[in-house]
């Protein structure tokens, strides 16, 4: 008997089908012992080879530069202006900053594998908001590589397109304009950006930096050219609404003051690409695409040699960079172009040039490049997300990769989907719906590294300290404003999506290694509610039953573990048990690998409830241990429920129930459920019912001395029989309760001659059963309660008593039939010393006592579903517990599920 191997911090999550299809990692292709090795099983091959320069910052600078830098500079200062332009600007970067703290701290808090955020997150934050969360930062990757695709596409076109006033081709202008030919050109650059990424990353980061060089000599030639270039004026022609040629004059001017003091201000109008009129909020969204790369660094975790050191490094320096370039491009273009040339040439930085082929050339490089980075670590991502079987069969074939480790079918995925984002026909039509993305991504960090901080689990321990929760906070207040200040719809829509996810992901139940953060948060809270639960300030109005279940085997008590669930009424709910032994004897503490399966029994059963297990020479000297220590606060137990002494044969429970016998299909892995203990470790850890000729393990003396010492340490006790009868309380069970009948007999049946239905017992008894009544399965059942009356005496007093009875329930709030049972055939039986009276049963009761009232419970109740008896003080003298067993199993034979109560704690309240 063992438990299955749990897996690491690194291993994916267990399994689990959809639409009723199992997945497994041999399925998948994927090697079982790390979501990173490659399907070829070739772990020698280690694929991190980047350092902090190649694997972090070039990535990093050229996403953060793509088609912004040269194609969007002049339509951002052109129509909000210089100041506006770096209000913009400095909203952004301050955004990505805090974003980049929590990056930092996160990154730097333990090993990153292949995922880059989607890992963070999902390893802070737990598989359900990291799936969801990864998902959508996917989908942002394919979306911005679709943006920057439609940027290079819309460079090209500017240098070779068509001249729409001419139906002859001119000089190099041949490609024909129009949205299918956007769409054509688009596609091709998808296919040579694809099979750059199928040959594999690291291609890529070997082309990136002589890439990024010819960017930085396309951008100094930018300066270089402000100083060089002598004023010019042009003339840009559009086609209008109607097809109609639109001719504007536009002016470079060179360094002027004029020209910088006109473009201070904003001067928002109609973006001749989209034929719609711009606001803060779109500018804004196309200026921040150039934001969206802050991440391509930690996208390619998965190569890189020491990510924890690479990732805040290099894009803490890339971000400095980039704003710095920005600040000084936007002041630049300000000071030297009018409002016109920035407004309707996008390409106006080629026109002005000391040699217009440079800064064409850094477009197509800083385009494509960006483009590639995009459809790299979209994959990378989606190839994480696979590995984890988050969303099972759908991305099953992405966990699939070359000899190299390269996730080809990942690519594919994602170069499909960008396809489709290239439809859109204009980079202006899909940038709102990136930045939205992006922000919400951005937001879900700063939120894990929140709930990091706040936790405050010892382990999180980040080597990078700049950062604190007040930056967080700040940071997912800003990302959530700016994404409906950008555009309400999409921002409500990618919500909607996101809880979408989350509930899916819910449903499906993953459970994982990778500790929960909301574990963590979730005990922070308790602990801090269980201080303000002050046992001092309890009342009577707001008791509640706190149970204390003692379960020898639960083989044999799964139907009364069922019972007492539907019985808490919200309280606390023990399964207590008790191990044998001494641990002075033992080598270790046997009961510590124990809780696993009980913890799986709970979860397969489906009841709300704790396990508390302790080991003692004795079960009663255990029982004591658990009375006293089990809870906390507040949160104690105040009632202990025993299964009955009898010797009666028990059922095996796990026999009959199909959970227990076979794995239905889609939860073969039982992992998954069970935190590593599959069905059948759990059926072996639980011994077989006892039989007849098996020694018992409890004594009569002891069975009623753990009754005796409940009711000593102000417990309330009771007594479960033939409840493996009781069927319809299973998890699955759709039982309401109308078909079932609750049976209250509030007098002490073994003692006629006490006639109080008011006492704390029985006041008791009759709450208890109010609360069954209120449960889910027992709400509509029917709750009758037996007076027992001798109409053959004198004294009509039981008239009396049954008007004062039924006015006590009306003042409960009590919904019952009352029914008269007349026992003087029984109460002829019963012989005491005259003047004697006691509470408990004494032990010369005799035999027909015992049995008339047996058959007046049978003849009244044996219909009923469950039947609540007083349970009388058990005797002072350990020589008489056998026979106070005795006369309970005789009065309870053959009745069917009884419940034996004995309270000594008022639970009543008839005021407000």
């Amino acid at each position: 008997m063992k438990l299955s191997a749990m897996p690491t911090e690194r291993s994916p999550l267990i399994t689990s089908g959809v639409c009723g299809l199992t997945l497994t990692a041999a399925t998948c292709g994927a090697a079982s012992d790390s979501p990173q090795d490659s399907s070829s099983g070739k772990a020698a091959q280690d694929p991190r080879r980047l350092n902090t320069f190649f694997g972090v910052m070039v990535p990093t600078i050229l996403s953060m530069f793509s088609i912004i830098l040269f194609l969007r500079t002049g339509f951002v200062v052109g129509h909000a202006g210089l100041l506006q332009g770096l209000l913009m600007l400095v909203v952004a970067y301050t955004i990505i900053s805090l974003t980049v703290l929590s990056i930092c701290a996160i990154s730097t808090n333990g090993a990153i594998q292949g995922g880059g955020a989607y890992y963070m997150i999902s390893r802070s934050l737990g598989p359900e908001f990291g799936g969801s969360i990864g998902l959508m930062f996917f989908l942002a990757k394919v979306f911005a590589c679709g943006e920057y695709v439609l940027g290079l596409v819309e460079a090209v076109l500017d240098v070779f397109g068509a001249d729409p006033e001419s139906s002859v081709s001119r000089g190099l202008r041949v490609l024909p304009q129009g949205y299918w030919y956007t769409v054509l050109y688009s596609s091709v650059v998808l296919l040579l950006c694809l099979l750059v990424c199928l040959v594999g990353a690291h291609i890529y980061s070997r082309t990136a930096f002589a890439i990024l060089l010819v960017v930085t000599v396309s951008l100094l030639s930018v300066f270089i050219s402000s100083v060089a270039v002598k004023p010019r004026d042009f003339v840009i022609t559009h086609v209008g609404p109607g097809n109609q040629t639109v001719r504007y004059n536009a002016s470079y001017t060179g360094f002027s003051a004029t020209t910088l003091r006109n473009n201070l201000g904003s001067g928002y109008s109609l973006d001749y690409s989209t034929n719609s009129v711009m606001s803060f909020a779109t500018v804004f969204a196309v200026m921040f695409t150039s934001c969206t790369g802050i991440m391509a660094g930690a996208n390619m975790s998965g190569e890189l040699k020491t990510p924890s050191i690479s990732i805040p490094k290099g894009t803490i320096i890339a971000v400095f960079y980039t704003f710095t370039v920005y600040v000084l491009l936007f002041i630049l273009v300000s000071a030297t172009c009018d409002r016109t040339l920035l407004i309707q040439d996008y390409g106006f930085l080629q026109r002005i040039n000391i040699w217009s082929p440079l800064v064409t050339i850094g477009i197509y490089c800083a385009s494509l490049s960006a483009a590639m980075c995009a459809m790299i670590g979209a994959s990378r991502i989606l190839h994480a997300l696979a590995l984890d079987h988050l969303f099972g069969l759908p991305l099953a074939p992405a966990t699939v990769t070359s000899n190299s480790g390269n996730p080809w079918v990942a690519v594919l995925y994602t170069w499909g989907l960008a396809q489709c984002v290239v439809f859109a026909g204009h980079l202006n039509a899909v940038a709102s719906l990136v930045t939205v993305f992006y922000l919400l991504a951005y937001a879900a960090v700063d939120l894990a590294c929140l709930a990091l901080e706040w936790a405050s689990a010892p382990n999180f321990r980040p080597t990078f300290q700049l950062f604190s929760w007040h930056t967080c906070l700040l940071g997912i207040l800003s990302c959530l404003v700016m994404m409906f200040v950008i555009n309400p719809v999409y921002s409500s829509g990618s919500i909607v999506l996101l809880l979408l996810l989350l509930l899916f992901l819910h449903y499906r139940s993953p459970t994982s290694s990778w500790g929960y953060i909301s574990q963590a948060l979730i005990f922070h809270q308790v602990r801090k509610y269980l201080l303000m639960l002050d046992v001092r300030k309890d009342h009577v109005k707001f008791w509640r039953p706190q149970v204390l279940l003692m379960v020898s085997n639960p083989r044999s008590s799964c139907q009364l573990i069922l019972f007492v669930n539907q019985l808490k009424k919200g309280g606390l709910y023990v399964l207590g048990h008790v191990q044998l032994g001494d641990l002075d004897s033992l080598p270790s503490d046997p009961v510590q690998t124990q809780y696993n399966f009980w913890l799986s029994l709970v979860d397969k059963l489906g009841v709300k409830a704790f396990v508390d297990l302790t080991l003692s020479p004795s079960v009663r000297q255990g029982t004591q241990h658990l009375l006293r220590i089990t809870g906390l606060g507040g949160m104690k137990p105040n009632t202990l429920i025993l299964g009955f002494y009898d010797s009666c044969t028990p059922d095996d429970f796990f026999l009959q129930d199909s959970a227990f016998c076979h794995s239905s299909v889609g939860e073969s892995s039982e992992g998954e459920y069970n935190f590593g203990v599959d069905l059948p470790s759990l059926q072996a850890h639980f011994p077989p019912v006892r039989h007849v000729e098996s020694p018992r393990w409890l004594s009569p003396d002891e069975y009623v001395g753990i009754i005796s010492d409940a009711i000593k340490m102000k417990k309330n006790v009771c007594l479960g029989r033939y409840f493996f009868q009781l069927q319809g309380e299973g998890k699955d069970s759709k039982v309401d309760g109308s078909e079932r009948t609750i049976d209250v007999w509030p007098l002490n049946l073994l003692q006629p001659g006490n006639q109080d239905y008011q006492d704390v017992c029985s006041l008791f008894l009759l709450q208890m059963a109010c609360v069954l009544n209120m449960s889910s399965k027992w709400r509509h059942a029917r709750m009758r309660i037996f007076l027992n009356v001798e109409t053959g005496s004198s004294d009509q007093g039981w008239v009396v008593n049954e008007e004062t009875f039924r006015e006590l329930l009306r003042k409960l709030r009590i919904r019952a039939s009352i029914k008269i049972v007349p026992w003087d055939s029984v109460v002829q039986h019963y012989a005491l010393p005259e003047g004697e009276r006691c509470e408990e049963p004494t032990p010369g009761l005799s035999d027909d006592f015992l049995s008339a009232v047996n058959r007046m419970l049978m003849e009244h109740s044996s219909q009923a579903a469950v039947r609540f008896l007083y349970l009388p003080r058990p005797p002072a003298c350990r020589n008489q517990s056998q026979h106070f067993l005795t006369q309970l199993e005789a009065v309870t034979r053959g009745l069917g599920p009884t419940l034996l109560i004995h309270g000594v704690t008022p639970v009543t309240y008839t005021d407000l």
